[in-house]
């Protein structure tokens, strides 16, 4: 079905909710968040509320959710107030924040740019102030990237920690969900209602994996090492590794060939059911996706396992690794396509490393380069998430960032 883009106004056009009435639920008084408030990325289901996905052919196929998902749920009861649905780019596919259906959300760290995506509204919605946290989704980047994009914090917990029941699929092997706050404590308070208990012990030591930071601009590995003096000051001397002798590239191209073929598996009966028209780039993913070779996507899947295992034994003792979370600052939204997809595929590489491996990754907005902020992430094994997350919080106190 062809669509047009809905005429909205300034304020919907641009700003982090799904335009329309907004999807408002009272958290249950007296639980550990209580006074605060947060929105849900669109592809949670909130009962009543038809789930939207970033695309009015989903909508419009889509009824209203039967229940709402389990994480929404344990948020509400944990006493947060749910403020709204935010956008996200079409079906998750994306990892810039565009949406030319219900409107780009305006970054506003720096509106002359990107927000990131596919928890684009998320993000911006925390960033602005409008909600203390934001819940998201990351499959290959979709928090860790909007986070440094617009300056907040962000995790991408460990894979399968986490209920993802009633969020909309893209590719399940790597899909986890995630959120957003604008203080380190709140995104760790958000962890204690959410995570399981985790794995003991302590972290340390720090690992800079060489790659990612070859990878990043200059300027941006510039900007982030005054972050890395503060993880040192807590973990001591950083290690230098070598993580990825296949290199970046290699990761990245496995890492995209198993996620194709999820992402078909996933939602190619609805693609081709109802030949939804997609905003730039979706498309051309899904077509992709749907041509993906059988023996490529069986190599990912199969490098995956072995990636798997070699991060399991170099972080089983608590190690934890530290990057530029993006090569990048967030885009101009005057690039052109095959500038973006530069962006894309040289992020993406990195984005992999706790992607393939199932690692818990949080993202902490530690510096500001060519006018826009930037983030350090921290990653550590399966099951250290609460420890990442008290880590981020001592780190955001020794930098002076909001704790």
């Amino acid at each position: 079905m062809n669509q047009t883009a809905v005429a909205l106004s300034s304020e919907d056009l641009h700003g982090p909710f799904v335009p329309g009435p907004r999807a408002l639920r009272a958290g249950t008084p007296g639980g550990p968040l209580t006074g605060l408030s947060f929105a849900v990325k669109d592809l949670y289901d909130v009962a009543g509320e038809v789930t939207g996905y970033g695309n009015p052919d989903w909508a419009r196929t889509h009824a209203p959710a039967a229940a709402t998902a389990p994480a929404v749920r344990a948020l509400l009861q944990a006493g947060a107030d749910l403020k709204g649905k935010t956008k996200t780019v079409e079906l998750a596919y994306g990892l810039t924040g565009e949406n030319v259906w219900y409107g780009t959300p305006t970054n506003p760290a720096a509106p002359s740019r990107f927000p990131g995506g596919s928890s684009c509204g998320s993000a911006a919605a925390v960033a602005s102030g409008q909600v203390d946290f934001a819940l998201g989704s990351d499959t290959g980047g979709s928090v860790r990237i909007p986070a440094s994009y617009c300056g907040i914090y962000g995790i991408r917990p460990s894979w399968g920690a986490i209920s993802l029941a009633g969020a909309c699929p893209l590719a399940p092997a790597f899909d986890t969900p995630g959120w957003f706050a604008g203080k380190a404590s709140v995104l760790r308070e958000v962890g204690e209602v959410l995570l399981p208990p985790g794995v003991s012990g302590g972290l340390g030591p720090v690992l800079k994996v060489q790659e990612a930071w070859m990878n990043a601009l200059p300027s941006t590995a510039a900007a982030v090492m005054n972050g890395l003096a503060g993880v040192e000051k807590l973990l001591g001397p950083v290690l230098t590794v070598q993580l990825v002798p296949e290199t970046l590239d290699a990761l990245y191209d496995h890492f995209r060939s198993a996620q194709a073929e999820e992402a078909w598996a996933a939602l190619g009966d609805w693609v081709e059911a109802n030949k939804p028209e997609f905003g730039p780039g979706v498309g051309d993913r899904f077509a992709a996706a749907k041509a993906m070779p059988a023996e490529k996507a069986a190599a990912g899947r199969a490098f995956r396992k072995q990636w798997q295992a070699r991060m399991r034994s170099l972080l089983a003792g608590g190690a934890v690794m530290a990057y530029p979370t993006s090569p990048v600052v967030a885009p101009l939204l005057t690039a052109s396509e095959s500038e973006l997809q530069a962006v894309r595929e040289r992020t993406m590489g990195v984005t992999a490393i706790a992607g393939m491996g199932g690692l818990c990754e949080v993202s902490i907005p530690v510096a500001q380069t060519e006018g826009a902020p930037i983030g350090l992430s921290l990653v550590a094994g399966p099951g250290r998430d609460r420890q990442l997350l008290a880590l981020a919080e001592q780190v955001a106190g020794i930098l002076g960032l909001p704790v």
